[in-house]
């Protein structure tokens, strides 16, 4: 039997120490992470897969809670399912899922009800996040990246275009990708009113 970890965050700029530390701490062998969302398949997360790999049966399997594995409800469902099946054991950090000691029909219905939370739960961050995307906006907020040129390189570029060059002639000249040159032209023609 061999005690293994798996901690996930979903961007770069969580961090997944506190979950790495928490892990040391239930005496894992060995640990393995993916910086990745948590809608993201088993398939899309290269530590998880050779994990999956690894694990046989009596293995058991650390996470600090069941969201680190998917916050899909049928994805949640279906991959413990199939760990369960292979005989792999799954202990929660945070105590609400220890397969080592609970019967497989008591372990199922937690997962579906933790499935089903972890799936809401998702569903309210889409939900607040869109919210503040357009209060944000309200307030004058511009999202996207940001742009790599100023009004002086944009009249300089409407005033060659006006010349009769080319998209591709003007974004040399200005060192620009010709994608670009076309987006600003097309931008300041629609803001005049221009087809």
């Amino acid at each position: 039997m061999t005690v293994y970890g798996y901690w996930r965050c979903s961007t770069d700029l969580q961090d997944q120490e506190r979950q790495i530390v928490a892990l040391k701490k239930m005496q894992c062998e060995s640990i393995y992470g993916d910086h990745i969302t948590g809608k993201s398949n088993f398939s899309e997360r290269p530590e998880l897969m050779k994990l999956l790999d690894l694990l046989k049966s009596g293995d058991i399997l650390v996470i600090s809670e069941l969201s680190r594995l998917s916050r899909s409800f049928l994805g949640m469902v279906n991959e413990i399912s199939k760990l369960l099946e292979r005989g792999i054991h799954i202990k929660t950090l945070d105590k609400r899922l220890d397969t080592t000691s609970m019967p497989k029909e008591i372990t199922m219905l937690i997962v579906s009800i933790l499935g089903y939370a972890a799936s809401q739960e998702l569903e309210q961050i889409k939900s607040r996040t869109a919210e503040g995307r357009e209060v944000a906006k309200t307030r004058g907020v511009k999202f996207g990246r940001k742009r790599t040129y100023d009004k002086y390189q944009i009249k300089e570029i409407l005033s060659k275009r006006k010349e009769g060059q080319g998209y591709g002639t003007i974004a040399r000249s200005m060192g620009m990708h010709r994608g670009t040159v076309q987006k600003i032209i097309n931008r300041e023609n629609a803001l005049v009113g221009i087809q």
